[in-house]
């Protein structure tokens, strides 16, 4: 997007079948191009073209929740933060570094088990295996390299 769409405003002035033609591989793409172009009309509008850098900020932006708000403070803005996707949800809780399934409580227990400087990398470890080894219908605990001491909680058939 950033490419075509080099600012907020000439991202917030695109045509929808263009910005869904760009993201139609992502699913749900008709939802984000709405939530996207109301987003870019927003960082415009509302902050000079310029994305905010604060938790609270990000989350009032339209289409923009706890998660998407974290995932842009620790990717674009290198702040300490931990973004709980599906793949972090399941993850760890099959590690056992968690028992809650609500995000928020998650975010809050893996927050309190590592370093500040060590979230975003982790919450990025965790998608990876979770993409790559540890898939919700068929984990591959035969290659997995944290399976000696994983619990594999919630784990019914293992490959």
């Amino acid at each position: 997007l950033f490419a075509e769409f080099p600012t907020a405003a000439v991202l917030a002035a695109a045509a929808p079948a263009r910005v869904e033609t760009l993201i139609k591989r992502t699913g749900f793409f008709r939802q984000k191009t709405k939530a996207i172009l109301a987003t870019a009309r927003a960082v415009a509008e509302q902050h000079g073209g310029t994305v905010p850098d604060t938790l609270e900020a990000l989350c009032r932006l339209p289409g923009v929740g706890r998660k998407t708000a974290n995932v842009v403070l620790g990717t674009a803005f290198g702040q300490p933060a931990i973004f709980v996707d599906t793949h972090v949800r399941r993850v760890s809780g099959r590690l056992g570094l968690t028992l809650h399934d609500d995000p928020d409580k998650i975010e809050r227990d893996l927050r309190e088990l590592l370093p500040s400087r060590e979230w975003t990398a982790f919450a990025h470890r965790l998608i990876h295996h979770g993409r790559r080894v540890c898939g919700a219908r068929r984990p591959r605990c035969s290659t997995c390299p944290l399976a000696d001491w994983c619990p594999r909680l919630g784990v019914t058939v293992a490959a």
